[in-house]
């Protein structure tokens, strides 16, 4: 890990002095148009199996690129990333506005190819869609303003999704990366110069209120009908001439606008008069919101020489337009540019109804909705809307439609009566949830339509509720949870910060006799969880945003923790395996107890009372202490009976004994601090009791030879010291055999390798099973290992090879003799 890390960061590295090698060729090219507007860079995060973290990026409208240097451990190819299951492998996903939230939804994700620059080329908008991909080892963009509109963007990192992503997990096994990384934003230091190099001229549009279009021959109907609530304008530097190359307009649309009229007056083709131009000339326009159009990627498009641009209900915001003259004829752009110079003059008009009032035709009713906090909010930015309006109360379940909705008998009733309501959402609760409930005592009569930044129809909506049958159901960031005939609840997930317009669409006159309410708040995690977790709140990597999940229960997992993971006779099961499963301790303590071994006792004993306690209170059955306290002695005293176990084998005082429990219960309770959880802790715990048992036959051998002493003529004779040597060893190795019953040893050590395998077999799905097996083989392991230990048999008796010791008593016997006969 360490070496893949140390090549990483050298990547990395690399990556950041090729993205200022760039910066600085371009720069000297364009003339040092461009400036570093903000650069961050992110130091190594880890994420755990169905982790998650979220990396935001402001783009200013005069950006012109963005780069972002990725470095991760994750070592994938393509083909294995394909074959792979989609809920374990990691992904990036991408989208603008808010935080992406790829598993909503209970499908796959295709995975096509990795991300690059052109997963963006031609995309449209991502705001209410995310893109995915799988994670690789470097990853490099570099995104300009043609692809990836101004606005905040989100770039989401997930080991793993799927419904057990929120769910609370009694083991979280899998493979752990991690990630570093640089984002750098480019912009352009001239306002007026946009581009990937700050190279295109750009010609900012300004309104002259009062201009009269009719004065230009233009028959625009509605600006005749409404010409007291339209802004009219024109350009500034009048007749602009331009020779064959595409100029770029900008026009901001201030607020919620009905209809964006642009159109060209005293239009000439080489100084052809209008009634001259033939139709092989044409002078065609690309319009696009929020950033620059393509020829192949735009918002609206046409030939102005023909007819205007009219754009109903714009959304709020900048518009680009681009307009080319073309000869249909001389298709060579060359060619064009030489030989068609056209003038025009530019106009444009943006038409807004009085306050209050909304369509078209200014018929129908629209009200601001403002937030209403709540009183005692746990989690911030929660609230919910209420009309402007002394029509109705505020209601802590909303208000009723009836005394505001719009007069059904008059307005644009080919396509219903409109009722609209338009609130903000603060930028800060980017990430929370829109609910929506309509109710009535009778069939609800009501369309609903959403739309961000503008005012929604029939044409243009972001989500939307017609029927049970004929909704946004099924979309990335839509939910229904309740669509019949006298309810409608739904959620607009992780919505963007800004304006949101919701329009009610009445198909027929209301019942009397019914009363229809309507609900609309702001909830940072919907459903309220659906009651099987809980509401979390976290910051971004950078910090900057607060965005909110939901933790769900052990038996429930999905985004809203709807999805049941676990049944009620499935909950049962596992809780009466894991917990009955801990009674294989009795064997281990039984043994101990009828040995006399009281400490190894208490040991064995505590360890499955605990370890009952702990997974009783995990499985939420019953928790007589708090979670961490029993999570901390059910793995303390886990490790300390296998280490015990150990120290056991070994014949040492009780005092030695007593001193190598001390320093294993000293380092035992670490691991059990630091991190219960970790797989190598099992690696850790067999060392520790490998080593304790080393311990202890040392202090046994230097007890028992501390007075052995070699014969004079040991250094002296290099054969009989090597005989001495090889007695020596024959003598311990018969010592240990005859010390063990070896049939047990052999079945302990098959018990343990059958621990191993369960806990190498855990997973999230199945670890009910594997860990019970775990119990029964790890007790049933430190029983057979406590039985292999046989009576102790000395090996002293057989004496030593040349017998002076023998020689030794027979002199001393016969002394005593001697003196005692005198």
């Amino acid at each position: 890990m360490g070496k893949t890390w140390i090549l990483g960061q050298s990547y990395l590295s690399l990556s950041l002095i090729f993205l200022v090698l760039v910066y600085v060729c371009d720069s000297q090219e364009q003339g040092f148009n461009t400036y570093t507007i903000s650069s961050f860079l992110y130091a190594k995060t880890q994420l755990k199996p169905y982790d998650w973290r979220y990396v935001r990026v402001e783009l200013p409208p005069w950006f012109s690129s963005m780069s972002l240097a990725l470095e991760s451990d994750v070592n994938l190819g393509l083909d294995e990333v394909k074959n792979a299951s989609g809920s374990s492998m990691p992904i990036i996903c991408v989208r603008e506005g808010s935080p992406p939230l790829p598993d909503v939804h209970n499908t796959s994700i295709t995975v096509t190819d990795y991300i690059s620059n052109d997963s963006f080329i031609g995309t449209q908008s991502l705001q209410n869609v995310e893109k995915c991909y799988p994670v690789q080892k470097s990853i490099w963009l570099q995104l300009t303003n043609e692809q990836i509109s101004p606005g905040t963007w989100y770039f989401g990192l997930f080991n793993g999704i799927g419904p057990v992503r929120t769910q609370s997990k009694m083991i979280n096994r899998g493979s752990v990366y991690s990630f570093s990384g640089n984002i750098s934003v480019e912009g352009c230091s001239t306002l007026t110069m946009l581009g990937q190099f700050c190279n295109q001229t750009v010609n900012m549009l300004s309104c002259n209120d009062g201009y009269n279009l009719t004065g230009i021959r233009l028959q625009n109907e509605l600006y005749k009908g409404m010409e007291n609530n339209a802004i009219a304008c024109r350009d500034a530097n009048g007749i602009v001439c331009h020779e064959g190359e595409p100029k770029i307009y900008v026009l901001d649309v201030m607020g919620i606008g009905e209809e964006l009229f642009i159109a060209v007056a005293n239009l000439t083709f080489s100084q052809t008069q209008p009634s001259n131009i033939t139709r092989n000339l044409s002078l065609l326009y690309y319009a696009r919101y929020g950033m620059m159009p393509l020829k192949a990627v735009y918002d609206f498009s046409g030939d102005l020489s023909k007819a205007p641009l009219v754009i109903k209900f714009p959304k709020a915001g900048r518009w680009y337009i681009t307009i080319q003259p073309s000869d249909v004829l001389n298709r060579s752009e060359a060619g064009v540019r030489d030989s068609l110079k056209t003038c025009y003059l530019l106009i444009w008009q943006v038409f807004q109804c009085p306050l209050g009032k909304a369509g078209l035709n200014c018929t129908f009713e629209r009200y601001n909705l403002q937030t209403v906090l709540r009183a005692n909010p746990t989690i911030p930015f929660e609230s919910k809307f209420m009309p402007i309006s002394g029509k109705v109360s505020n209601d802590p379940n909303g208000f009723s439609l009836e005394p505001i909705l719009s007069n059904f008998s008059t307005g644009e009733n080919r396509d219903g009566s409109w009722t609209f309501f338009v609130l903000d959402v603060p930028y800060g609760a980017t990430g929370g949830n829109v609910h929506i409930r309509l109710s009535s005592r009778s069939k609800i009569n009501y369309e609903i339509y959403a739309r961000y930044g503008g005012l929604p129809s029939l044409s243009s909506w972001d989500y939307f509720y017609a029927n049970s049958t004929s909704s946004s159901n099924g979309s990335m960031f839509f939910k229904m949870y309740d669509y019949s005939d006298q309810m409608i609840s739904f959620y607009m997930l992780y919505v963007r910060g800004g304006t949101w317009s919701f329009g009610l669409r009445q198909l027929h006159s209301a019942d009397s006799t019914g009363q229809t309410d309507i609900f609309v708040s702001l909830e940072r995690c919907p459903h309220k969880c659906s009651s099987h977790g809980s509401c979390q709140s976290m910051l971004d990597t950078g910090g900057l945003s607060l965005y909110s999940y939901c933790e769900c229960d052990r038996n429930h997992g999905g985004f809203d923790c709807s999805v049941e993971l676990v049944s009620h006779r499935g909950h049962i099961k596992q809780s009466i395996f894991l917990i009955a499963s801990n009674a294989a301790a009795v064997f281990p303590a039984y043994w101990a107890l009828r040995n006399k071994a009281f400490a190894e006792w208490v040991l064995y004993t505590s360890s499955g009372i605990s370890s009952a306690l702990y997974h009783a209170c995990d499985v939420g059955t019953w928790c007589v202490l708090s979670f961490r306290v029993l999570q901390f002695l059910d793995f303390w005293l886990s490790f300390m009976a296998v280490v015990s176990t150990f120290v056991y084998l070994a014949t040492i005082s009780d005092a030695a004994k007593r001193t190598i429990h001390t320093i294993l219960a000293i380092i035992t309770a670490l691991l059990a601090e630091m991190g219960p959880t970790r797989s190598k802790n099992i690696g850790y715990v067999i060392g520790l009791g490998t080593l304790g048992l080393l311990a202890g036959w040392l202090v046994e051998f230097c007890a028992r030879n501390r007075t052995f002493s070699f014969p004079g003529q040991f250094h002296m004779n290099l054969l009989e010291r090597w005989d001495i040597i090889k007695v020596w060893i024959r003598n311990t190795i018969r010592t240990i055999i005859k010390r063990f019953r070896w049939g047990f040893i052999i079945a302990g050590f098959a018990a343990l390798a059958m621990a191993a395998i369960c806990w190498k077999m855990e997973s999230t799905k199945n670890y009910w099973i594997w860990h019970s097996l775990w119990h029964i083989s790890i007790y049933t392991s430190s029983f057979l290992f406590l039985c292999s230990k046989a009576k102790v048999v000395s090996c002293e008796n057989d004496g030593p090879a040349d017998g002076s010791y023998e020689l030794t008593r027979q002199n001393s016997f016969t002394g005593g003799v001697q003196g005692l006969a005198r």
